[in-house]
């Protein structure tokens, strides 16, 4: 079983956190970021680090325990340093441009796809085929990727499509004569 609910999560210079009635509010220099704790743990300052701790010793605590602790992390270290997540578009015609606060897909479909940016995410079109998704929540910038991922996930035959970047397609052989 894991013990990362045991360590303390660090918290750097310059970043100040509060808690509130089962609510944790973390501001940085990016920014400030909340989140509400499960009932089953508590949240203490400590030593420049934050604690999380069980309130009872029974199971659904015990693993509401390193959830949370790494969901606390996730908030410190997205007000520091902040997430991205790296998208490549793999097919002819295929391609991808900023058009204002939309994304602008072309994904061989009869019409182009507009995805409307959310608010606290920045997209950048490197190249027609590379997008990169930043921001400071880590689980909007997951879900971001994951949404244009959707449109056109890849595909095992000829690899078109939308991948993460890094991310291996296993390739499937084609019909044979």
């Amino acid at each position: 079983m894991s013990r990362i609910g045991k360590k303390p999560g660090p918290l750097p210079k310059g970043v100040v956190a509060k808690f509130d009635d089962g609510t944790v509010s973390v501001k940085g220099p990016k920014g400030e970021l909340k989140l509400r704790l499960v009932p089953e743990v508590t949240a203490a300052l400590s030593e420049g680090s934050i604690a999380i701790t069980p309130r009872e010793e029974n199971d659904r605590a015990r693993a509401m325990w390193g959830m949370q602790r790494t969901l606390v992390n996730n908030l410190v270290r997205g007000v520091t340093e902040g997430f991205s997540a790296k998208l490549e578009i793999a097919g002819v015609g295929y391609r991808a441009a900023l058009q204002g606060k939309k994304l602008q897909l072309q994904l061989g479909f009869s019409h182009d796809v507009l995805y409307p940016i959310p608010d606290g995410i920045g997209i950048v079109c490197e190249k027609p085929t590379m997008i990169s998704i930043s921001g400071i929540d880590k689980q909007l910038v997951g879900q971001v990727a994951a949404e244009i991922r959707g449109y056109r996930p890849p595909e095992p035959y000829k690899g078109k499509g939308v991948k993460y970047a890094g991310e291996r397609i296993r390739r499937k052989e084609g019909k044979k004569k």
